[in-house]
């Protein structure tokens, strides 16, 4: 999240208590009998604790990885934390052509290295094997990972460190057009999407990183541009503006770009970062929300269609810039 910037808009086992005693007498965590030597699928099969996730591991095929050097920091969900998703969503995952959408979520439950307690209260967002980011907060003695809490911490593996969690965390599941059109503030984007052939592209693997024009972006354009530009005979013109809005092979974060005086663009012209009174702005175009996540990609959602000048300069007039 842009920790910057106003925009409105992947162990020895004890209780969390890293500020304060809670209120209430903290639940017994989840012990286990596995000692460090044992890998991180074999300490949840030893703790009884964790069956469901020891059986979608095994399902998602996952079981090799997870046994092997890494290290890796689990968020281990309890068998009562799976018992909490809906009626029928377990016994759908675990089904053979769901494999891949169950290795997705599994993956968000794991952060590459071995990252012990003392150091995630230290972050705001952690990546994931999945390639999405989990959020972290602190309040006080409770700390929560996309909303679950963690109840237990430091449980020592050979390969790596379990923290467990009181619920399943989700990932984002669509694509960037998939999540652009569930949206409803991208109508216009989404129909140019479409005019320009790129809906296979933006659905593919990626990473992408997309600034976004929302529907009021493109109403600032002169009047009959938009209208022009869906016209067949201008498909060109138009691939290049949204080739324009691209950031290729990376799912750039905000934290990443407010770092930057300049980000590539899959037509070939950087677009130009500055940070302006807290605001990010991409040539002239404000990020007015950072980081909405997608399975391919991220996108940030910009208030002006940026277009790129003739010739491909980075000097690029925008549709804001010529209303003033």
């Amino acid at each position: 999240m842009l920790t910057s910037i106003a925009i409105s808009l992947v162990l020895v086992i004890v209780p969390i208590t890293m500020q304060a005693a809670p209120a209430k007498p903290a639940a017994k965590p989840t012990t286990a009998t596995a000692t460090a030597k044992s890998t991180i699928v074999e300490t949840a099969v030893a703790a009884g604790s964790f069956k469901t996730l020891v059986a979608a591991v095994q399902a998602a095929g996952l079981v090799e990885t997870l046994n092997g050097t890494g290290p890796f920091t689990v968020f281990a969900p309890t068998d009562e934390a799976f018992a909490k998703l809906p009626a029928g969503t377990l016994e759908m995952l675990l089904k053979p052509e769901n494999k891949s959408k169950l290795a997705a979520i599994l993956t968000y439950h794991v952060v590459p290295g071995a990252v012990k307690a003392a150091d995630v209260v230290k972050l705001k967002t952690a990546g994931t094997v999945n390639g999405q980011r989990v959020d972290i907060k602190v309040d006080g003695a409770k700390v929560t990972v996309d909303g679950a809490a963690v109840t237990a911490t430091d449980i020592a593996c050979s390969n790596g460190v379990i923290h467990v969690i009181d619920t399943v965390i989700l990932p984002v599941d669509g694509t960037i057009v998939d999540v652009a059109a569930k949206n409803g503030s991208f109508n216009t984007l989404v129909a140019a999407v479409k005019a320009a052939g790129l809906v296979e592209t933006l659905s593919g693997k990626g990473p992408f990183t997309v600034l976004a024009p929302t529907d009021a972006a493109f109403a600032k354009l002169p009047a009959g541009t938009l209208e022009m530009l869906l016209k067949p005979e201008n498909k060109k013109q138009l691939v290049d503006i949204l080739s324009y809005h691209v950031v290729p092979g990376v799912a750039a974060y905000s934290d990443a770009v407010v770092k930057m005086t300049e980000v590539p663009t899959v037509l070939g012209s950087p677009i130009a970062v500055k940070v302006v009174g807290g605001k990010v702005m991409l040539n002239g175009a404000t990020v007015v929300t950072a980081d909405v996540e997608a399975t391919n990609g991220v996108i940030h959602v910009v208030d002006t269609v940026i277009l790129p000048a003739a010739g491909g300069a980075k000097q690029q007039a925008t549709a804001s810039e010529k209303g003033k």
